[in-house]
């Protein structure tokens, strides 16, 4: 064999080995690539899982929080409610006091009374602190809200529908109604000019 024909052979043996050693690179190139991509989704995937793990955890401790406040105010509500009659029977006790004379002939008389408006200060400051406000009504527009109408007064210099008169006083635990409001509000006008006309009609 010729020299020519021997390097011929060694040129064709070199380039079967590249062509045969590209393809295996590029195989491997194309395996890692694919790894790297499934690790990447298994990485978003774990992630999402912990955001959503979290997310939940964030709820259930905003959950309980509720539930723990739902139950301390629905408790505190129930007593402040039923408190209520203490401080109404101190202030009838106090009404009845003052319109009895016979009692304001006694010289234990403002003792008594006294002592009881005491009490009555020491509650309502009781009421105060913890968020139990006195509804404020006289003078006010009539709101269902808050009011509940016992009465209607004839009343010329008042507005038809504005609360004249305080039958019992009305409370609000924090933003709820405690008890509203037993009130008396003024007649609408109308209804007395509609009266006028009517008589005026029959003469």
């Amino acid at each position: 064999m010729s020299d020519k024909s021997e390097a011929k052979n060694n040129d064709n043996i070199d380039q079967n080995q590249d062509k045969s050693e590209h393809p295996t690179v590029n195989t491997s190139e194309e395996a890692i690539d694919k790894n790297v991509s499934t690790d990447q989704v298994k990485l978003k995937d774990l992630e999402e899982k912990l955001l959503r793990a979290l997310a939940e955890q964030e709820n259930q401790r905003r959950r309980f929080e509720k539930e723990i406040k739902d139950a301390f105010e629905f408790g505190g509500f129930n007593f402040a409610k039923e408190t209520l009659s203490i401080l109404d029977n101190l202030q009838r006790a106090k009404l009845s006091m003052q319109n009895d004379k016979t009692l304001k002939e006694s010289k234990e008389f403002n003792k008594f009374l006294n002592n009881i408006e005491i009490l009555e200060k020491d509650l309502v400051s009781i009421f105060e602190k913890n968020n139990i406000k006195k509804i404020h009504c006289v003078g006010k527009i009539f709101d269902p809200n808050f009011h509940q109408a016992m009465l209607e007064i004839d009343d010329e210099n008042s507005e038809p529908g504005k609360v004249i008169q305080e039958i019992q006083p009305g409370y609000t635990f924090g933003d709820r109604l405690l008890r509203p409001s037993f009130v008396g509000v003024s007649k609408k006008k109308a209804e007395k000019s509609e009266k006028k006309v009517e008589n005026k009609d029959k003469e």
